[in-house]
Order: structure tokens, then sequence, then C-alpha cells
């Protein structure tokens, strides 16, 4: 019998498109990766990709081609359309434990000779020194409410309370602000990646795009050399865009946060697939068994799919046979962080001031209330004045305070995941806040499973009452 071996197929030696090639060709060979590795060129397998990826549409081949691109200096509101992609990952730049400075911001190059241009500068300006005085005065606050411990050195010192004055200030900071950001993908997702940017209305995203499309054909000069913008996403976004006429649209508190779609059967549903998966009948049979047992059965159900969940265990696929749809509003701030959950579908509206704004309570309690709505009225002046002429830009002025508009659905499965990691101590306040209302609606539709989320002993009406 055969020796089983497990190596790698390293990029140090291979490129990335050889590496492609490698796996592919495997379907059809009996030799070792190896061998079939030995034997390519980066000539042959560009001819490849050629005539199968790219002339017969096997598109999977281009999975196996992985490249770790590095952007720099793209503005927040790029980083989402960057950061869009379900299976990409991504590392950007912190809002929680790092410090913006001054001027750290994008002027959009549609501003370019448009008389709203100066008036785009002197807010970003004026929010960043806001943000600049709201970070001393804050951090005096903390400082008084943490006091340094015996032989901490300044640089210990502040690592410890960082992120304590920080979250509150960062509500300052516009969708202008520019940021870092660290990209993996396979060459499939990358030229659908670089595909979305060049069709984007920002003229800064579509530039980036051709930017990422330029450094990617140096490593795999095949597969996404054909990556274009796409009229079908550019016509869409232009016959479904509307703006709205009123100024504001005032909600109600209760309503940030409604689950507005569920399956009454979702536990059923989930608890009959577990039977499946360990059983020998069919789904139908499965369904019928947990729609006729008792409750203490279903219990005990329950009990043997969950209870031995351990705190850094992932819950078995079956959860995601039931989902969950919520209309959530949440400050921007929240939402650049939300939007890592691509597991999800989501569906944001446009960035705009017109849903409000959060104030942290260490704001207040530094005395900078008064500061902090003066720098959120011009930004709702700015935003209105550049709206009027094109909302996308007008988007790169609005601050991390101000509230967002989000439709997502998730299964039970990614519940349990963003549930119990957004609501963890370490969490920013704002995600805390959205994981245990999101907790607390799905326990109050489906019990029986929700029971086994298993967060900190706190409240969003505490997180609220204490923060915001």
């Amino acid at each position: 019998m055969p020796k089983r071996q497990v190596y790698l197929l390293s990029p140090k030696e291979l490129g990335p498109e050889t590496i492609a090639v490698a796996f592919a060709k495997t379907s059809r060979s009996p030799e070792s990766f190896r061998k079939i590795a030995a034997e390519l060129t980066e000539e042959s397998s560009a001819k490849f990709h050629e005539r199968w990826v790219v002339g017969y549409g096997h598109a999977s081949v281009a999975e196996h081609a992985v490249l770790h691109i590095a952007i720099e200096n793209v503005s927040r509101l790029a980083v989402e359309c960057i950061e869009s992609n379900r299976l990409a990952s991504y590392t950007e730049k912190s809002t929680r434990y790092q410090k913006w400075d001054a001027g750290s911001f994008i002027i959009p190059s549609e501003l370019d000779d448009h008389p709203l241009r100066e008036t785009f500068i002197q807010t970003c300006k004026l929010l960043f020194d806001a943000y600049a005085q709201c970070l001393a005065l804050v951090r005096a606050t903390v400082e008084s409410q943490n006091p340094r411990c015996e032989n901490e050195s300044d640089e210990a010192y502040d690592r410890r309370i960082r992120s304590q004055y920080i979250d509150s200030c960062r509500f300052l900071l516009p969708a202008a602000s520019l940021a870092n950001l660290g990209m993996t993908a396979n060459a499939r997702v990358l030229e659908h990646a670089i595909s979305k940017m060049l069709s984007h209305p920002l003229a800064e995203v579509r530039e980036t795009g051709g930017e990422v499309k330029e450094a990617a054909l140096a490593e795999i000069p095949t597969l996404v050399k054909y990556a274009a913008s796409q009229p079908y996403l550019t016509e869409t976004d232009a016959a479904f865009y509307h703006r709205e006429e009123s100024k504001k649209n005032p909600v109600k508190k209760s309503e940030w946060c409604q689950l507005i779609d569920y399956d009454p059967a979702g536990e059923t549903k989930v608890l009959a697939a577990a039977i499946y998966r360990f059983g020998e009948v069919s789904y139908a049979r499965a369904l019928e068994t947990v729609r006729s047992a008792p409750e203490t059965e279903r219990t005990k159900l329950s009990e043997s799919l969950l209870g031995a969940l351990g705190e850094h265990d992932t819950p078995l696929r079956e959860l995601e046979y039931t989902t969950y749809t919520f209309d959530l509003i949440l400050d921007q701030g929240a939402y650049a962080e939300f939007k890592r959950h691509r597991m999800m579908t989501q569906t944001p509206q446009t960035l705009t001031t017109r849903l409000g704004y959060a104030l942290p309570r260490q704001i207040v309690e530094a005395g900078f209330e008064a500061s902090y709505r003066s720098a959120m009225e011009t930004a709702i002046e700015t935003y209105e004045k550049l709206a009027g002429w094109n909302p996308h830009i007008a988007s790169y002025i609005v601050p991390n305070g101000f509230n967002r508009r989000v439709l997502f659905t998730m299964n039970l499965r990614e519940a349990f995941t963003f549930c119990q990691l957004r609501s963890a101590a370490n969490a920013h306040f704002s995600m805390r806040r959205v994981a245990q209302r999101v907790a607390e609606e799905i326990r109050c539709v489906h019990p029986l499973l929700a029971k086994y989320l298993h967060l900190p002993e706190e409240t969003w009406q505490a997180i609220e009452a204490q923060y915001l």
C-alpha cells in the first residue's frame, strides 16, 4: 500500500498559478503533486489557465492561487467595498487600538475644482481637531477611574486603558479617515472583488480596484486579467438608488433592532437534521419524529445537540437549517465591526447623517458634550450640502457616531458565533449592545436551542444606561 504523504507546495518555490495547475491536474493524472509541479513552468501554467479557467470556465481551479495584498491609505468608506467579499480574509487598522493623526483623511477627486471642496476639508479638520481634544479629555477621565499600577510603565499603562478612552472618541472620526488593511484571497474571489471595485460609484474605489488588479497581475498574469467593470452592477445601482427627500428619518428607540422574519418551525428542523445526520431515516421521517415528540423528549434532544458545547467549540452545521432576519440600526463605528461577519447576508443602506447619532457617556463625563454636538451638527450641515449634489460623496463626511441601517439574515450557527464573540467583556460597548439584543430576540422565538447561547450576565438595556 502506498505511504500516506502530507506536504506543502511552497509559494517560496512555485508561483500561485503553477500551484493551482498542479492541484488541478491531479484530477486526471496519477502522478504525485511534486512530479506534476516539477514538469510545469510559468508559461505552461498560464496556457493551462487560459484554456481551462478562462476558455472553459473551470473557475474552481483559480481558488488554488492565493495572494496576500497590502492596501494602504484608503478611506474607511472604500474599505467597505474591499471587505465585502465573503470568502476572503481581512485585517484592518483598528479604531479601538490606534489613534488617528490630524490630516489622515481623503479628499475625494470628485471634489476637485468643486465649490464644496473647501467646506469638506474644513469639516474634516474640525472633526479631527475635536477627536484630538476628546482623546485628551476622556483619557484624563479614564485615568481618574483606573489608577496606574505600581511600577507600571507609561507604555504598559496606556496599552491597558487605551481602548477605554478611544472607544468613545472614535465616534468623531469621519468615513473619510484613512486606514490600512491586509487582504488574503484566492484568484477566483479576487477577480470578482476587482470587478466590484471597478464598478463602484466612488472614484477612489475604482482607482483602488485598478491598483489591486495591477498588483495581482504581477503574480497571476492570467487569472485576473479579464476582471473589468460590470454593467450589471453599475446599471442596477443606478436603477434602484433612491434618495429620500426627507431630511430626517426618526426612529422609535425601541425599534433599533427588530426581528422581522424567522421560521416558527426552526427548532424542529434543526433537531430533525441532527437525527438525520446520525441516523438512517429520511428527513421527512425525522421531522415527524420531532414534531410528535413530547416537550421532555425535545428538551433531551436539544441537550444532546448543544449541552456539551464548550466555550471555544463551534456548533454542528445542522444549526444552519433555521435563519433569522433583522432590521438593525447601529452606529457606523459598530457597523465597521459588524460587517466582518460575512457569513451573514448583509444589506447596508448608504451612510447618512439622517438617523441621528450616538453620544457616549464618557464624553459627557469628560465635559466635552457641547463640543461633540457642535462637531456633529457641522457634519450634518456639510453632509446635506454634499448630498444635494452627490449622496455617495456626502457619505465620506459622516462620523462613526451616526446611525446606519442594515438588513441582515443569519442562521443559528452564525448567531452562536456572533453573539458570543461580540458580547465578550473586551468587545466594544456598541457591539455588546447589539449582540445582547440579537440573542434576546432569538431566545424569545426559539428558547429550546437559544438557551445554550451563553453570554455574559448583562443586558442591552444596562449597556445603554452605562455607556450611551
